[in-house]
């Protein structure tokens, strides 16, 4: 959500933003739906106050007994009434339009996020790690023998396309990966681990932007729940509606929780394999911040992201997403993208993004300044760390050998009662 005062102080500035985005001019139909209602608001008050006067005049004509100038007043009053209900009802329905109109207009860049149209104009920040030399060709994960019980015929049995059923040293691997992560985000980065829903009322999917513009990348019940698609989602409406006091910020949260999203429009991408599934499982991070804290917060959270894969011996890059790349709820968002030898490139693995104020004036959400100042909207942002399946991927390619079996990082022995590795066979051993 944008601050109108803002579009109406500087809409060249707004218009200019968004062309960053390839967007066209958005402030001539915000500022004349704006306008309009302002008119209307004024007109209504206007209405009151020739009301307020006839009556007061009606009053002191009908003390004095002039009955003729009483009914000429009366009839007024009601007449001014009726204008006064009209056009009450017509600045409502020019505000929701307004409001309608608002919530589907993408976020500002900031000055510093690349301009681009596409993954091509990213920009690399830092590489950490070397991909290994493999003395044989590399395959893709699925390909592999250890994962001999990474199931996608009775996923599609089951629920379809995108699904997939682990078993075994799989669904083990998994599930430590998942413990992994948490453990180091709530021991080592003080995050506060939280269980969240994964069904949602409409206005938490509106609050943080999912809605209404992307409402086909996410899956309903019948009943009006939504399925979250992040955990981003419950995090950070937790605040939804809150006024909290600023000596209680950051406030950072993670949750290890299932995710849902249709794939809308990815069609052929990724078919292969467990890259984009349907339902997945995702370790998501969220702060919640003052202003002046969200770009220091950001490059935490980043860190927080990249440590991940800095303990599993994993190489990545970081990138600055371009203007054109970068989701509709961000300012900047940077990528993570770990190595991935099956298919000879890097792929992302998390995404952290700093919304600014974007989310928290969706879901009317403030602090209260210690100094005692004017309640101000709170600034959030969210990143992966990590997405489940995606780290499984990574483990299991850049950990294959020549026979078929996985060596796996240093970091998972414990969580695994000491096995170091998946053989050809796919047992832990």
């Amino acid at each position: 959500m944008h601050d109108i005062r803002a579009i109406r102080e500087n809409p060249s500035a707004f218009d200019a933003a968004l062309s960053r985005r390839g967007l066209a001019p958005q402030s001539p139909a915000i500022l004349g739906l704006d306008e309009a209602r302002r008119e209307r608001i004024h007109a209504a008050e206007t209405a009151q106050a020739e009301q307020n006067r006839a009556s007061k005049d009606a009053g002191a004509a009908r003390a004095s007994g002039n009955d003729a100038e009483f009914e000429r007043l009366r009839a007024l009053i009601a007449e001014q009434k009726a204008r006064i209900g009209q056009m009450g009802d017509e600045a409502k329905a020019l505000d929701q339009q307004l409001q309608d109109l608002l919530l589907t207009i993408p976020n500002l860049p900031y000055d510093d996020v690349p301009t681009g149209r596409d993954e091509a104009d990213n920009v690399e920040i830092r590489r950490v790690g070397a991909p290994r030399n493999f003395a044989f060709a590399p395959r893709e994960h699925y390909q592999l023998p250890a994962a001999r019980d990474m199931d996608f015929e009775t996923g599609a049995k089951l629920s379809g396309a995108r699904f997939v059923v682990l078993r075994g040293a799989m669904a083990r691997l998994h599930r430590a990966l998942a413990q992994f992560m948490l453990d180091t985000h709530v021991e080592d980065h003080a995050l506060t681990e939280a269980i969240t829903p994964v069904l949602v009322r409409e206005e938490m999917m509106v609050g943080t932007g999912q809605l209404p513009k992307f409402g086909e990348d996410s899956y309903q019940t019948t009943n009006g729940w939504w399925l979250i698609p992040t955990a981003e989602v419950t995090l950070t409406n937790f605040v939804n509606g809150d006024t909290v006091d600023e000596a209680s910020l950051p406030r950072r949260y993670v949750a290890h929780t299932q995710c849902f999203r249709s794939e809308a429009g990815s069609a052929g991408r990724d078919t292969a394999g467990m890259l984009r599934q349907h339902q997945f499982e995702k370790v998501e991070m969220v702060s919640i911040t003052t202003p002046d804290q969200s770009e220091a917060e950001h490059a935490r959270m980043t860190a927080c992201a990249e440590a991940i894969l800095a303990r599993l011996g994993l190489p990545f890059r970081t990138v600055v997403l371009c203007t054109g790349d970068m989701g509709a709820g961000a300012r900047r968002t940077h990528d993570i993208e770990v190595w991935l030898p099956g298919q000879n490139t890097y792929r992302e693995i998390s995404s952290v993004s700093t919304c600014g104020d974007y989310q928290a004036r969706r879901m009317n959400a403030r602090f209260r300044p210690d100094n005692g100042g004017k309640p101000q909207f709170l600034h959030t942002l969210n990143g992966s760390g990590l997405a489940v399946g995606r780290t499984l991927i990574a483990v299991l390619e850049n950990g294959q050998e020549q026979d078929g079996s996985v060596t796996l990082p240093a970091a998972l022995h414990p969580y695994l009662r000491g096995k170091t590795r998946i053989t050809a066979e796919g047992a832990l051993a």
